[in-house]
């Protein structure tokens, strides 16, 4: 590495660092760093953001080293009176498309030869109130023999708004487009407007509610490091049992909404009916069937038992037994095999260029796992070995959710067996007091993949910014790539087999 990475920051998941530890670069120093870093296979890019500090923005990168543990942190500081224009990292470093986006949108920053410089989601205090969902600019090709079929915003059921932009000869998919930003519901800005603990909680709960252990998990364990709170061992062995009964719930749930998309009516049902048995043993621990409640910041209102302990114990032998004699009955079937085969593959170089993570990363032979490469909770001391599967399509989804739930089973029963939960952890404090002038980042292992928070406190020790980041960011650009070539009509098993939240983007 060059010289002027002799004074990089090198921080661990969940820990905090003053402000002034982070080196503040020059810009072409900031952007010949990041594209250094991020042109090697180990590291990526969990974060990238800016936010406004004293007389201009202060822009920071958080760059996962996925092989050394470690988290690097880079800063640029662009003062007021500087110009708003600055080159792109994109066409080096596909995978930051997203994050310049969004700083476009905020701040009005025009990254030079960004190849679509657009909104992301259309806050309502965005930089140019110009900008309207309603006009978003979609790639176009113009031909007579090609048509554009439009999907969404609004769709059927309870699924949440999104448009999804087809440009189809006959049935074939050249090119598919996705556009959220319809419900933006300014979850950022809430972490700084509540002031107590409790209503910042339970927004964490909210930001993906598929995903409230997960993301209720990520807000604990940040504020945690920043009121150096020490939490015991086996609050954090009962956080990863949550958040792994939560990726067997979803998973199981994906399965059987696999498996009603090509008509597989025994799958759907008895898949659904496993699922609701997990949901309702979370309901009996914590009162809440998708596990809100559960997590507080620096202890636990409803702690983990030997009695819970036992219940769980019955409650996945009865599961795995069903869950496994029919797993092998439907991925055996032909007629499932085949609708799945080889359908919206996307291959491990295609993953690394946009900064795939979690499932639709692993499913792609890309090894991208906080749990093991950045271990936090009970996989600190009870590791996790991912699951790789190297093919990239629907049917290494169908089978990498499968394949999750066995290992996540064979992790709980394994703690269980070894731990006991005689002590209950402490009751949670009201509220915590935060270090000052300080930025800490906490990264967690969602069922769809990494989620990143990251926050900074002023002088006082309040929050002056909170950064959110879910799995989604990341992986919407998969679905829409994974969709060319394919009949139109492949669309809905390729959507629902990635089960990408529109919430978690749409902040």
């Amino acid at each position: 590495m060059t010289d002027k990475n002799q004074n990089i920051c090198r921080v661990k998941n969940n820990s905090v660092t003053g402000l002034n530890i982070i080196p503040v670069y020059s810009y072409a120093d900031f952007s010949s760093l990041v594209v250094e870093l991020l042109s090697k296979d180990q590291n990526h890019c969990v974060n990238y953001f800016a936010f406004p500090d004293k007389n201009g923005l202060k822009f920071i990168a958080a760059i996962a080293d996925d092989t050394a543990g470690d988290i690097i942190l880079l800063s640029h500081f662009l003062a007021s009176s500087e110009s708003k224009q600055l080159n792109s990292l994109t066409p080096k470093i596909i995978a930051l498309h997203i994050f310049e986006r969004e700083i476009f949108e905020n701040y009005g920053i025009d990254f030079k030869d960004h190849p679509w410089l657009k909104p992301v989601r259309f806050p309502h205090d965005r930089f140019d109130r110009n900008l309207k969902v309603n006009d978003y600019p979609f790639y176009k090709i113009n031909s007579h023999e090609l048509h554009e079929v439009g999907v969404g915003p609004v769709h059927a059921g309870i699924i949440e708004p999104g448009h999804f932009r087809f440009i189809c000869n006959g049935e074939n998919v050249l090119h598919l487009e996705i556009q959220l930003g319809w419900q933006h519901r300014g979850v950022e800005a809430l972490m700084l407007e509540k002031k107590q603990l409790l209503q910042r909680v339970i927004i964490s709960e909210s930001i993906a509610g598929d995903t409230a252990v997960g993301h209720s998990l990520a807000f604990a364990q940040l504020m945690e490091t920043l009121g150096d709170i020490k939490i015991s061992e086996q609050l954090m062995v009962e956080r990863a049992i949550a958040l792994e009964l939560e990726r067997i719930a979803i998973h199981v749930g994906d399965i059987a909404a696999l498996c009603t998309d090509v008509a597989y009516g025994l799958g759907a049902n008895i898949f659904a009916i496993l699922r609701t048995g997990i949901i309702n043993y979370t309901q009996s621990w914590c009162g809440n069937r998708l596990g809100k409640g559960m997590i507080r910041p620096g202890g636990i209102n409803l702690p983990f038992t030997n009695d819970h302990k036992e219940r769980l114990l019955e409650v996945l032998s009865k599961f795995e037994f069903q869950f496994v004699e029919l797993a092998h009955r439907t991925y055996k079937l032909s007629s499932v095999e085949n609708r799945f085969d080889d359908i919206g593959t996307v291959d491990e170089k295609l993953i690394r260029t946009i900064g795939g993570v979690g499932m639709t990363a692993r499913m792609a032979n890309v090894n991208r796992d906080i749990r093991s490469s950045h271990p936090f909770a009970g996989y600190i001391e009870f590791p996790i070995a991912p699951v790789i599967l190297p093919k990239g399509d629907v049917f290494s989804r169908f089978l990498l959710r499968r394949k999750e739930i066995k290992r996540s089973i064979a992790w709980i029963r394994n703690i269980l067996e070894n731990c006991n939960f005689d002590i209950p952890s402490g009751k949670p404090p009201s509220e915590i007091q935060l270090k000052p002038d300080s930025f800490a980042i906490s990264l967690t292992e969602g069922w769809r993949g990494e989620i990143c928070h990251c926050a900074i406190t002023d002088e006082t020790g309040s929050l002056m910014f909170y950064k959110i980041k879910d799995p989604s960011m990341h992986n919407w650009k998969a679905l829409e790539l994974s969709l060319r070539n394919l009949e139109i009509s492949d669309f809905p098993i390729n959507n629902k087999s990635y089960n990408l939240s529109y919430c978690g983007y749409d902040l």
